[in-house]
């Protein structure tokens, strides 16, 4: 019996040569391209053209990866068990695997906004095409430090503390000391314990913690950063500690702040300082309606326009995204914080093809496509008009997974440059992350780094992908060691060390982020 070809029932549009699923074609000519002000027949010409140029390369490169694997698997069968070191380097420099460390010298990148140059904190993954997921990773920027305790297993459930369905105030009292506890720890006052202050105010440009007739301020001054509301009757405070902000919300009629001697009503945290939306390992996108669903929704994030309704019980909610934080600051100014993580898209890796377009008949390389309609779909995410913009710097975050090398990662930083010329952007607005998740670029990883020195926005180790490409490239050499031994293998230990070793030696600190 033999198979044969499923037939192609999808409905096209034909276009500058590319076959393009009408769902996609008509999402992009409709929606996306008016509002960008891109004109199409110059958008599909010059995505054609992107097509015709890079693929014969991308298939070099991969045809580059069989090349080297069929060269290690013969010398692993000619010289099987632990290799001797110095002699394997010697074979990976003849056959080109291992190349020559660049020169000395820093990346260039410029205009990378302070969430990924500055501030460390939390980073979430998400697959692109759940809209609510997406919503509720960009939202997570802030959050409820009282729902969290209050909902899980943080906070005991004994002496009459139960959860129950509605508000339990012996759970809101553990709460309350919980967060007090917090503050202490967090942002501590000088002389006392948040525990027993029964008023906020703020005095000479100061926060003032009160204690009876007494006042005491914050050990560190500095931390204190802004309010809302009146000086003597302030709804909020804004504190920072390691760089990232503690709201304290202030509403003694709540059920909460009416239990609460200073009336403190919730403790908001700042949490996920930046997300990937996903279009790689935790998604299935296998076709033109697939991938228009996780373009629309990328897009979406990027207008600020993205919604989806949640039913809760007998009640339908619509999730937005958050709005922009605003106080007041010590000095009188304003102070405009971000309401959402800043938002990375993860693109394909080289390898794959999608049915979404084809050129006479075949599919063309999805990374090619990703990188076109990512792009394109995140113009909006720039616009200074856009009260619920991206980001505040004019840079398009895109993670490039699974490169083999510092070859791959110069292809993406030459295709990144012709698609910031389709779309009329300046140099280097596309800015990278390379994962650093494969054999060939941990050994080459000063090279990698350098060939993106304009655009690099992170580096970062991904264990389990390493971990397969380890086993994959060393197979023929003879049985691996136990999953459980490999965590303490040699090379797992040196992995993380040698990433952040040569991040900080090509100057990321400051500019880009290590992961």
């Amino acid at each position: 019996m033999t198979q044969t070809e499923p037939k192609d029932t999808t409905e096209r549009i034909e276009v500058a040569g590319l076959q393009v699923a009408k769902v996609l074609h008509d999402f992009l000519a409709n929606e996306v391209l008016p509002t960008v002000g891109v004109n199409a027949d110059e958008f599909w010409n010059g995505f054609a053209e992107i097509v015709k140029e890079f693929t014969p390369r991308n298939k070099e490169l991969l045809a580059r990866r069989d090349e080297l694997q069929a060269q290690l698997d013969e010398h692993f069968k000619a010289n099987p068990g632990q290799p001797d070191p110095a002699e394997h380097e010697a074979f990976l420099r003849e056959i080109g695997y291992l190349v020559d460390t660049p020169e000395e010298g820093e990346i260039r990148t410029r205009g990378i906004d302070d969430e990924i140059a500055t501030t460390a904190g939390p980073q979430l993954v998400v697959p692109i095409l759940n809209a609510r997921f997406a919503l509720n990773a960009a939202n997570a920027r802030w959050g409820s430090l009282y729902d969290a305790l209050y909902g899980t297993n943080a906070i005991s459930e004994e002496d009459g503390a139960e959860k129950g369905k509605g508000y339990n105030p012996v759970r809101g009292k553990k709460v309350i000391a919980w967060g007090r506890d917090f503050l202490d720890k967090a942002v501590p006052l000088d002389g006392a314990s948040h525990a027993y202050v029964d008023r906020y105010s703020i005095t000479d440009g100061y926060l003032a913690a009160h204690v009876g007739d007494r006042e005491y301020r914050l050990q560190d001054k500095a931390a204190y950063r802004g309010f809302s509301g009146f000086l003597e009757d302030p709804s909020s405070i804004l504190l920072r500690n390691n760089g990232l902000h503690i709201e304290i919300q202030i509403d003694p009629t709540t059920p909460v702040g009416k239990d609460d001697a200073a009336g403190i009503k919730d403790i908001v945290l700042e949490a996920a300082i930046s997300t990937i939306m996903d279009f790689e390992d935790s998604v299935a996108a296998v076709d033109g309606e697939d991938k228009t669903l996780g373009y629309r929704n990328w897009y979406g994030l990027n207008t600020g326009e993205l919604k989806e309704e949640v039913a809760k019980g007998d009640r339908v909610i619509t999730r937005t995204l958050n709005r922009d934080r605003n106080f007041i600051g010590r000095n009188g100014t304003d102070i405009r914080l971000h309401g959402r993580s800043l938002l990375f898209v993860r693109n394909v890796g080289h390898l794959m093809q999608n049915p979404a377009i084809l050129v006479e008949g075949e599919e063309i390389f999805e990374g090619l496509m990703d990188a076109v309609v990512t792009t394109v779909c995140a113009i909006p995410g720039l616009d200074v008009r856009n009260q619920l913009r991206n980001s505040r710097t004019g840079s398009i975050y895109i993670v490039k997974p699974k490169q083999h090398g510092p070859d791959e990662v110069a292809f993406t930083n030459d295709l990144f440059a012709r698609v910031e010329d389709l779309l009329g952007l300046p140099r280097y607005t596309l800015k990278v992350g390379v994962m650093d998740e494969e054999r060939r670029t941990s050994v080459n990883l000063d090279a990698c780094i350098m060939n993106v020195a304009d655009r690099l926005a992170f580096i970062n180790t991904g264990f389990l992908d390493r971990t397969g490409d380890e086993i994959h490239t060393s197979m023929q050499a003879g049985a691996m060691v136990r999953k459980a031994d490999m965590q303490k293998a040699p090379w797992k230990q040196s992995y993380e060390d040698s990433n952040v070793d040569a991040g900080l030696a090509r100057g990321l600190s400051g500019k880009s982020q290590i992961g």
